[in-house]
Formats: C-alpha cells, sequence, structure tokens
C-alpha cells in the first residue's frame, strides 16, 4: 500500500465515521471510498464493517455524558440488536447479500420518513414511549430491533439510521441519546460480524488499519457535533441524506 493511499483511506475513514456516528450512513463514503480503491464488493462489505467498530469505539468513548444512567436501558436494547446481528452474520456466509438490493432502498426510505414525522424533540417531551404505553408497542419494538440487527449484520447499508429512526419513535430521551444508544447498538453489531467474517478471510486487515484509524477519529467527533447542532436541522439532514442513499442504491439495483 503506498503513503498517499494509507491517507486515502484515513480520509475516508474520518469522514465515514462522523456519518456513522452523527446519522448512521457511513454507507454513503466508507463503501464507495473502498470500490474505487479497487477492492472487489465483498472483500469491501467485510472490511467496512470491522473499520466500523473502530468508529463504535470512538462514538462511544465520546458519548459516556449521554449514556450516564442509561446503562440498563441501553444494554436491553444492545441485547436485541446483537441476537439479530449474529443471525443477519451467519446469512451472510450462507447466502450474499445481493439477494437483498431489491428491498434496501425501501428500507432507508421509509427510515428517512420515519425521522422526518417523528416530530420535534421538544414536542415529544411528555409523550410516553411505546415501551410505557402497552405491550404490545414493546413487542413491536423488540422485534423490529431484533430485525434490524439482521439486517445490519447482513447487508449493513444505513443500519444505523434505521435504528435511529426506531428508537426515535419509541423512546421519550433527547436525540443525543437516542443517537448514543444507536452508536452502542451499532458498535456491538459491527462487532459480532466482524467476529465471525473473520472466519472467513475475506477482511483485508491491512486497509482495516488506516480505514480504521480515521473511523476512530470520525466517531469520537460525532457525538460532539450532535451536541451542538439544532435536533430539528439535524432530523432533516439525516433524513434527506437517508433520502438520497435510497435513490442512489435503487438505481443500481433496478438499472
Amino acid at each position: 500500500m503506498t503513503f498517499w493511499l494509507f491517507i486515502y483511506f484515513i480520509g475516508a475513514g474520518i469522514l465515514g465515521g462522523l456519518l456513522a456516528s452523527i446519522a448512521g450512513l457511513a454507507s454513503l463514503v466508507s463503501y464507495p471510498a473502498l470500490l474505487i480503491a479497487g477492492i472487489p464488493p465483498v472483500i469491501a462489505n467485510v472490511t467496512n464493517t470491522a473499520g466500523l467498530v473502530l468508529s463504535g469505539i470512538g462514538a462511544t468513548a465520546s458519548s459516556s455524558r449521554e449514556l450516564r444512567g442509561e446503562g440498563k436501558l441501553v444494554t436491553g436494547l444492545t441485547a436485541l440488536t446483537l441476537a439479530g446481528g449474529i443471525l443477519g452474520s451467519a446469512l451472510l456466509l450462507i447466502e450474499p447479500a445481493s439477494t437483498f438490493e431489491h428491498v434496501v432502498p425501501f428500507f432507508i426510505l421509509s427510515a428517512g420518513v420515519l425521522l422526518l414525522v417523528s416530530g420535534h424533540q421538544a414536542d415529544r417531551k411528555n409523550v410516553p414511549a411505546l415501551r410505557d404505553q402497552n405491550k404490545f408497542g414493546l413487542v413491536l419494538k423488540a422485534i423490529g430491533l431484533f430485525l434490524i440487527g439482521a439486517y445490519t449484520g447482513y447487508f449493513g447499508a444505513a443500519g444505523g439510521v434505521i435504528i435511529l429512526a426506531i428508537l426515535t419513535l419509541s423512546l421519550p430521551q433527547r436525540f443525543a441519546v437516542l443517537n448514543a444508544f444507536k452508536n452502542v447498538m451499532a458498535f456491538m453489531a459491527n462487532a459480532v460480524a466482524t467476529i465471525i467474517y473473520a472466519w472467513t478471510g475475506k477482511i483485508d486487515w491491512l486497509v482495516v488499519l488506516p480505514l480504521g484509524i480515521g473511523f476512530l477519529i470520525g466517531g469520537y467527533c460525532g457525538p460532539i457535533v450532535v451536541r451542538h447542532v439544532p435536533v430539528r436541522l439535524l432530523r432533516i439532514l439525516i433524513a434527506f441524506a437517508a433520502f438520497g442513499l435510497a435513490v442512489d442504491l435503487f438505481v443500481k439495483a433496478y438499472f
């Protein structure tokens, strides 16, 4: 690997880490960057997932303020996505992710819509979360998070933004706190997926090194940005970024 290619991967990791920890949309940058560098799609996918573990470490460390006192809740939520992530990663070893490409754009589009219609955070302070309303809502949320965990382990594109959309609709915490939850959940799902992928020998560890350095930096900076950007603006930007990714994946899948 040349010096400039090493720097290129660090830069892609920083931007990807920022998008991952702010919006769960690292796929807008890091995965395409790997493809541009000439890495085959399957290897690029698993290598990107391995690098995202570093983004999760950085984001979790930076989110200690938001996670304080939320240990029990975030542990339960993470367990759901982790179980799903194990299933999804195992499925990827059996069936290629290309079989899922035709429905992924609609998942991401739906996540963007959910973020837009979920309402302003200030208007939701006195609105009970789904978990407090009825057992049916709790079951729906649990099933949803398990399935998104499986999706993240299997395909991964914009899994974080879909998790964020579900959390935004089902929990009353501030957006920055929900984003911290999302970062921990995505971190654990990617970590488990990486352990499973490592057995296949397809991860390009030489690329993971510079990419991971960038992811760690970007992941750490993301929660800091979230604290200072207006929630309404951030929600809109994430939603429209999701729409853009959905359109791009739709074109690639159908045309």
